[in-house]
């Protein structure tokens, strides 16, 4: 298998909308951009809403046939570990080995210094064709890159070993996530990472570092743009110098996670797409999440209630929602109304407090954000939620269709 040159990971927590979203792509290839939908869900996602990756597997294959789709498609068995890796083996053809929890924690004292010696050659000025000034490499440079970075390797070569035993050579594309680490890489350190990824033998199709800035849940990106810009640029060249370097995988791109909603960086993602020539892949599950609520909300009647008690309901249990995504939401408390005021809202004047629409002076960040966070929310309703989703199809659909295509696909591809 080899991942085209743009993917797009489109996700679903409740399985509702796999044909607006390859909707979404098909108008995208009929305006001439070829795209490839990648459905993503993760197994935290999946223990929440009570779901297994088969689901994911079903709703794929019944949206692509359904719309006679005849390019590729695929399922990712996203931010996997050894732990659960197993549960995904029949579903997926698709692995984001997430190793966030090995970085920062050194491997053993041989390994370090065998991965010092090998690179030893490097020590000195690196001229990385694309950037500006050149990569400069001393030995104590090297040794805390792999200090830093080597057991996280090690391990995601495990995991991808262990696919590879179940899944056979060539059966699946494998990513290596980075992403959930405390300070972002720089172009050195992301070099000497994919010196190792290849070292490990791992075939990557697509790496997902670390940027400057916070990608909070379904807003825009908070940070410096021009400083993502100029990190971006720059990764894009160091992939394009290290898969000549080392031997990778000639389709090697960055994948941006949490991609959705960041408004902001996808025209300097774009300029440097087109100057370099460059893929992306992009994940996008949570908005469509959030394009359901809407969508109800609009339709009025039983689903602007509840759409209503998402809210009413996720307030109340604003910490234990909050909790396992602490560090990509900024919510401020005393921006969020109360349950009454938003009781008294009308569909329209929900959806356009929730909607991402920035020039919208109703849209409220806050509580978009705790609404994201909330789908556990709506798994526990069970079967009203997901009838509710089969009732107001048509609005729904037409909510998660033209959110992916006019606020993500255009913007970031066109």
């Amino acid at each position: 298998m080899k991942l085209e040159k743009y993917s797009f990971g489109c996700g679903d927590r409740f399985f509702h909308q796999g044909r607006p979203q390859l909707e979404a792509i098909i108008a995208a290839k009929e305006m001439g951009i070829d795209i490839v939908p990648v459905w993503n869900k993760s197994y935290r996602e999946h223990s929440i809403v009570g779901t297994d990756p088969m689901s994911a597997r079903k709703e794929a294959d019944e949206a692509v046939k359904a719309l006679n789709w005849k390019d590729s498609y695929y399922v990712d068995a996203d931010h996997i570990g050894l732990g659960n890796v197993n549960l995904f083996i029949e579903a997926s053809d698709f692995y984001t080995l997430d190793v966030a929890d090995f970085t920062g924690k050194a491997a053993d004292t041989d390994s370090i210094e065998a991965f010092v010696k090998k690179y030893s050659s490097y020590i000195g000025s690196i001229d990385v064709p694309g950037i500006e000034k050149k990569l400069e490499i001393t030995e104590a440079k090297l040794r805390s890159i792999a200090e830093k970075y080597l057991l996280a390797v090690q391990e995601a070569g495990k995991i991808y070993r262990h696919v590879l035993e179940k899944k056979g050579e060539g059966n699946f594309i494998p990513e290596v996530s980075m992403d959930e680490t405390d300070l972002p890489q720089t172009p050195d350190e992301l070099l000497f990472i994919l010196a190792a990824i290849a070292d490990e033998g791992i075939p990557a199709q697509t790496i997902a570092p670390k940027f400057t800035g916070r990608f909070n849940k379904g807003v825009d990106y908070v940070g410096n743009v021009e400083q993502f810009n100029k990190e971006f640029d720059e990764d894009v060249c160091v992939i394009a110098f290290a898969v000549k370097e080392f031997g990778l995988p000639d389709n090697l791109k960055l994948s941006i996670h949490s991609g959705s909603d960041k408004f902001s960086i996808y025209p300097g993602m774009q300029a440097a797409m087109r100057k370099h020539d460059a893929g992306l892949h992009l994940k996008t599950a949570g908005t469509t999440w959030l394009e359901e609520i809407i969508g109800l909300a609009e339709a009025g009647g039983e689903g602007l209630e509840i759409a209503r008690e998402v809210y009413r309901t996720g307030l109340k249990k604003f910490d234990e929602l909050c909790a396992p995504y602490a560090a990509v939401i900024d919510i401020d408390k005393n921006k969020l109304p109360g349950p009454d005021e938003v009781d008294g809202w009308s569909g329209p004047f929900f959806a356009k407090v929730l909607r991402h629409d920035q020039s919208e002076k109703l849209y409220n960040m806050h509580v978009r954000q705790l609404l994201h966070v909330g789908y556990k929310v709506a798994s526990q309703m069970g079967s009203r939620w997901t009838d509710a989703l089969e009732r107001y199809e048509d609005v729904v659909a037409d909510q998660v269709r033209e959110n992916l295509l006019e606020r993500h696909i255009k913007r970031v591809f066109f």
